[in-house]
């Protein structure tokens, strides 16, 4: 068994797709083929179970999946700690893009100052595709907020942000009801569902809403007098450009969990990362 092979199923079975890990890994797809069927016969069992809509990982390949990721990872471990001049150790997060604005590169930028042999990585995407990628090991951590599987994950730190209501000044009132909310398209956005409970309490009926992918957007919609937002108070302060926002500082904060997988061996990365996050 060659690591290339480790290598070329982990990413088979997190795409979940031969053709998918053959345009990742710079292959064609029979060679990837191939390289599956050798590693199937050599282990005398099957790995993957192929359909028309791409490939699904049995039993025994959800065993060699996890020994593959831990096997990698003591390999880059290895590197980086024989020649660390060379070879860096790597730590890949995953957040929110309104989670991450903020935050998270303060926390990377203090972290880094103690740890420059570390490379580190940032994932955004929606609060589901996060913790489908910590859980198929993609990521080492993931800042969330609200509820997730604590079945499979554990909370190692965790942090309070305050949010605020931000609107236009040229904006009417939010009792004439004729506003438009901005919200991330993320069902699970917890500053999303925030400003559409704002909208219930004010009795707000006949408010438009419009979604985007990013937290940049939504605030240059504001910024450009389209309507109002919830948005975390850190980014707001930390804008120099916010000179036609009001802002409304709510009540509750938003109660932020960095996560990681439940009896996973840790990376040493991940360790150092968790213990600088203990030490603030």
């Amino acid at each position: 068994m060659e690591s290339q092979d480790l290598r070329i199923f982990k990413c088979v079975a997190e795409s979940k797709s031969l053709s998918k890990a053959a345009e990742v890994l710079g292959y064609v797809q029979p060679h990837i083929s191939q390289r599956i069927k050798n590693l199937e016969e050599e282990l005398d069992t099957k790995l993957l179970l192929r359909t028309n809509r791409g490939v699904t990982i049995t039993n025994e390949g959800e065993a060699l999946f996890d020994y593959a990721q831990r096997i990698l990872r003591l390999m880059e471990e290895a590197k980086a700690e024989v020649n660390p001049n060379k070879f860096k150790r790597s730590l890949i997060i995953g957040a929110s893009q309104t989670v991450s604005a903020i935050k998270i590169p303060s926390l990377f930028s203090s972290f880094l100052k103690e740890h420059q042999n570390i490379e580190v990585k940032i994932k955004t995407d929606r609060k589901q595709v996060l913790q489908e990628m910590l859980s198929y090991g993609e990521i080492d951590g993931l800042f969330l907020s609200g509820t997730y599987n604590k079945a499979q994950f554990e909370t190692v730190y965790h942090y309070a942000e305050k949010m605020v209501l931000i609107s236009p000044l040229s904006a009417e009132r939010a009792e004439t009801g004729q506003l438009t909310l901005l919200i991330n398209s993320d069902g699970n956005c917890i500053y999303r569902n925030r400003l559409l409970e704002f909208s219930k309490e004010h009795h707000i009926q006949k408010a438009t809403i419009m979604e985007f992918d990013s937290l940049e957007a939504i605030l240059q919609g504001v910024h450009g007098g389209l309507g109002m937002s919830v948005v975390p108070a850190s980014v707001v302060n930390s804008r120099g450009d916010m000179k036609s926002i009001q802002y409304q500082e709510l009540a509750e904060d938003v109660h932020i969990d960095f996560v990681v997988k439940k009896g996973k061996q840790r990376s040493q990365s991940l360790k150092k990362f968790i213990h600088f996050l203990g030490s603030l």
